[in-house]
């Protein structure tokens, strides 16, 4: 990511704001002995993946001004932490000319105080019985001084922003995807029963090391048998049996932008035919579902055809006798929007548009035949309809046979 990249997003991000609106990013803290990951609102905008930066615009008078907050280098902690993002560096890499420190921040905002009606800012969400998050904690001080400040969630300002995706966006998330079936195909290649879940887990990331991506977009799944019936099951502690179905629900990160990808296989040469009975159901759906993709479709008309479709195809087979007791078996959406968050901005009720990237993953799981079937691609909307970009993956039963055959097996 590049100022050439970024600086026409915060452009779009000013012409959001009234005179007297600004905007808070607080970039995340850098945890001790951890990788660090920055919050994905600042590295949008500003395109730095440095820990412990603010970054704060304001529209007033029908300007605009921006400024970046850095930390100061301290000489002493330079050969524990190495060096600090300079200021130099800092307008290189961000496009953002005003660069001032941390301990400024204070200071600087109470200028503004008075002349200020809203902030828009990255506040996330804390419990009430949690510690406030870190632009809570913050902007504490401007709460209490500066009461008539609204203080509002800045991604209910840009998701309009944000849903639509650039082609260096998509670029990340063709990468990540890519890197991503790489990794499920050797996964796919070497299975074998008695080995661990945490194995699987293993091989797709070391294919994700060796391509330059050290990220998960989010925390893997590889569930075998009973566990693929568990939602968000994440353990991916136990030995794999032969004859069991996995399931796997994965993602690379590509400079912050995450696949997400569901595929199922058999531990043997060939699904069982109550497995292929129900994987197939499966896919017939999700078919269904991508081809209706298209601008001007929302995502509650997809999840209605999903379960409408799901139910049918169930009380056919006898799994259930009317359509209403399909949440027995499916609980979930059927899509939302991909980009750096895996569930990225948007709503439930949101109207496609073109530069939109959605999962369709529809899913049938049966605990008491300990049987759990997803499957999952990664679409983009285009102005006359959609592409896949998962489309090289492969789900079609006679293919992942193929490729099950040729693995070896104990």
């Amino acid at each position: 990511m590049n100022p050439k990249t970024t600086t026409p997003r915060r452009e779009r991000l000013a012409e959001l704001l009234s005179d007297g609106e600004g905007v808070i990013i607080f970039g995340n803290s850098q945890p001790k002995l951890q990788k660090f990951s920055q919050d994905k609102n600042f590295l949008y905008f500003t395109g730095l993946n440095e820990p412990e930066l603010i970054y704060f615009g304001i529209k007033m008078g029908g300007y605009f001004s921006e400024t970046l907050f850095i930390e100061r280098s301290e000489p002493d902690r330079i050969v524990w932490e190495g060096e600090k993002l300079n200021a130099k560096q800092a307008t290189e890499l961000s496009g953002i000319p005003r660069i001032l420190h941390l301990d400024e921040f204070y200071p600087h905002l109470s200028m503004f105080g008075s002349f200020l009606t809203t902030i828009h800012t990255n506040l996330g969400f804390a419990e009430l019985n949690k510690p406030p998050t870190l632009a809570m904690h913050m902007l504490e001080p401007l709460r209490t001084r500066f009461p008539q400040i609204a203080i509002r969630q800045l991604n209910d300002l840009i998701a309009p922003l944000r849903k639509i995706k650039d082609k260096w966006e998509i670029d990340q998330l063709q990468k990540a995807i890519d890197v991503t079936g790489q990794g499920i195909a050797d996964i796919m290649n070497s299975a074998q029963a008695g080995m661990m879940e945490y194995e699987l887990e293993a091989t797709l990331f070391y294919r994700m090391q060796v391509n330059g991506l050290p990220h998960w977009g989010f925390a893997p799944i590889i569930a075998a048998g009973l566990n693929a019936a568990t939602l968000h099951y994440g353990d991916n502690n136990c030995r794999i049996n032969k004859g069991e179905l996995v399931l796997m629900d994965v993602g690379a990160d590509c400079n912050g932008y995450s696949a997400d990808i569901t595929r199922c296989f058999p531990i043997g040469k060939k699904f069982s035919p109550r497995q292929k009975q129900i994987y197939q159901l499966v896919l017939d759906v999700q078919k269904k579902i991508i081809a209706m993709i298209k601008p001007g479709v929302k995502l509650s008309e997809l999840n209605k055809a999903t379960r409408d479709g799901l139910a049918a195809a169930l009380i056919k087979i006898d799994l259930i006798k009317n359509e209403s007791e399909i949440s027995r078996y499916y609980m979930h959406s059927v899509s939302h929007f991909l980009g750096l968050d895996t569930h990225d901005v948007g709503g439930r009720e949101a109207v496609l548009e073109p530069g939109n990237v959605i999962t369709v993953e529809p899913g049938i799981y049966i605990p008491e035949e300990k049987l759990g079937v997803r499957i999952e691609d990664d679409v983009l909307v285009t102005k006359t309809g959609h592409k896949v970009l998962s489309a090289a993956i492969p789900k079609e039963i006679a293919d992942l046979e193929k490729i099950r055959r040729q693995a070896p097996e104990k």
